[in-house]
């Protein structure tokens, strides 16, 4: 299965999609946890100038980049891992839409704050790796060009 394109897409426009293409596996990811992070902080911004429209625009944008990320997740080798990133998402996922109906902050805070660890976590993960050799992640399948 390959990421949702689309959830890159709703990361941003332009210059960095195409810089996207050509990252390798944990930048994409992270790239993709760093749209998430900033749609949710936008979110909370909008919600206290109560500017609905911006704010439904800016959860749904992190939204389409969860369930993006959901898509990715490999059950085969990330096992229990991804089991639970997979019930994670869906968390956040239901979350995302209570705090757009309900323009909720401390339920946005608490997703905000659960995605920003494991947005730290990815950037931690360079480092983890051996050095230019392709990155193969245990929860994240392949992510190959549309053909």
């Amino acid at each position: 299965m390959r990421l949702n394109f689309k959830a890159m897409e709703s990361y941003a426009e332009g210059s960095r999609t195409s810089q996207a293409v050509v990252a390798d596996k944990v930048e994409l990811i992270q790239m993709l946890f760093d749209g998430l992070v900033d749609s949710l902080s936008e979110a909370r911004g909008h919600i206290e100038h109560r500017s609905i429209e911006k704010k439904s625009q800016c959860l749904n944008r992190a939204s389409r980049i969860v369930i993006g990320l959901k898509s990715a997740l490999d059950f085969e080798q990330g096992g229990e891992l991804s089991r639970n990133l997979d019930e994670l998402y869906d968390y956040v996922i239901r979350k995302i839409l209570h705090v757009n109906i309900h323009n909720d902050l401390a339920a946005l805070q608490e997703i905000h704050g659960l995605m920003s660890e494991i947005q730290q976590a990815w950037k931690s993960m360079p480092g983890l790796m051996p050095a230019r050799n392709p990155v193969q992640s245990p929860i994240f399948n392949g992510f190959g060009a549309v053909h």
